[in-house]
């Protein structure tokens, strides 16, 4: 197989603190992006939007669970499927254990436009414990851009609670949420993701983007 450069343990110290450098410089222009996300104006929430989950309907002020902070991942499943997307899949697989997010005040749920009976049969089946609902015949969806004349689409919205008021806060969506959804840990690989957009020598594997993922259960591996 085609391969990096080999060199010697010394030569590759060189060309490692080279990077880090530069990684370094990326990591305060992240924070520098990250302190101007948190200086973002909020906008009130005053219409009223329902969704289903396990325990009936709530609204939005109740996905919050008690917490100040919402992280509201819109899961790409359209009523007419039978499976969810598996983009959005592979983002709650690698969700991990809430506790941490709790932990600073802040909960995460998934929602989908699909009816309550498919997410949960979807959810079963893939082994997830994130709350995940349903906002099947509210607006929701098409208020926050995540359907379309085009059909469903995916996203992710941060919402702010005080007291009874509720506030959106930020909105992304594309490469905007794949910072999350573990594409990052391939970055960190010699091969990267193996997607025909990747600066990528000749030889390297490549494949058309966003064309490998399936669901977990879906690989032969």
């Amino acid at each position: 197989m085609n391969r990096p450069q080999v060199v010697s343990r010394d030569e590759w110290l060189v060309a490692r603190g080279e990077l880090l450098a530069k990684e370094k410089q990326a990591t305060r222009a992240r924070d520098t992006l990250a302190a101007e996300r948190r200086l973002l104006p909020v906008v009130q929430i005053d219409k009223d939007y329902s969704f289903e989950g396990t325990d009936g309907t709530v609204s939005l002020r109740d996905l919050f669970d008690g917490r100040r902070q919402l992280i509201f991942y819109h899961f790409m499943f359209d009523p007419d499927w039978d499976e969810g997307c598996p983009g959005c899949s592979m983002f709650t697989d690698t969700t991990g254990h809430l506790a941490h997010l709790h932990a600073r005040d802040t909960s995460l749920v998934l929602v989908s436009r699909a009816p309550l009976a498919k997410i949960m049969a979807f959810k079963r089946r893939m082994g997830w414990t994130v709350p995940w609902f349903s906002s099947f015949g509210s607006d929701f969806n098409g208020d926050f851009g995540v359907t379309t004349d085009q059909g469903e689409t995916f996203g992710l919205s941060v919402f702010l609670r005080d007291g009874d008021r509720v506030f959106h806060s930020y909105c992304t969506s594309g490469r905007g949420v794949e910072g999350l959804a573990g594409y990052t840990f391939l970055d960190l690989t010699p091969f990267g993701r193996q997607e025909d957009w990747e600066d990528s020598p000749a030889g390297w594997p490549q494949s058309p983007t966003y064309g490998w993922g399936r669901l977990h259960d879906r690989y032969d591996i």
